[in-house]
């Protein structure tokens, strides 16, 4: 049997958004390592369920760490990588795009600008 790599599983953290099949977080970690934060382009897509969901995400990650920096652990790669670089961050010097032990932050002042709604309360999708 493989051994996995140690990642930290945020309790507490919503999985995903209900009923649209996108994740939030991933169940174990891969036997190969962390897949690596990458600033990936997000398309001009306004009202869409993509934009939601990315709004959905910063909500759940303001909600649940708020602009303390956190560790990547078993949050999810792709849906991370939609926001990495703008609304979120490395929060250490040595950045390892590759570790599940890697610590976030969330630039607030880009997260307000690109999603206002994800500091809302209450978020409606």
């Amino acid at each position: 049997m493989a051994k996995y790599p140690e990642m930290t599983k945020h309790r507490g953290f919503p999985s995903g958004l209900p009923g649209h099949g996108h994740h939030f977080t991933i169940r174990r970690a891969n036997e190969k390592g962390a897949t690596p934060l990458k600033v990936l382009q997000r398309l001009a897509r306004p009202n869409t369920i993509e934009q939601k969901v990315d709004a959905a995400f910063l909500h759940a990650l303001w909600h649940h760490f708020g602009a303390e920096p956190f560790e990547r652990g078993n949050l999810d790669a792709g849906r991370l990588n939609l926001l990495f670089g703008r609304e979120v961050v490395p929060a250490e010097d040595h950045f390892d795009p590759t570790s599940y032990e890697a610590l976030l932050r969330i630039d607030e002042r880009v997260g307000r600008k690109s999603f206002p709604e994800a500091f809302e309360d209450v978020m409606e999708v």
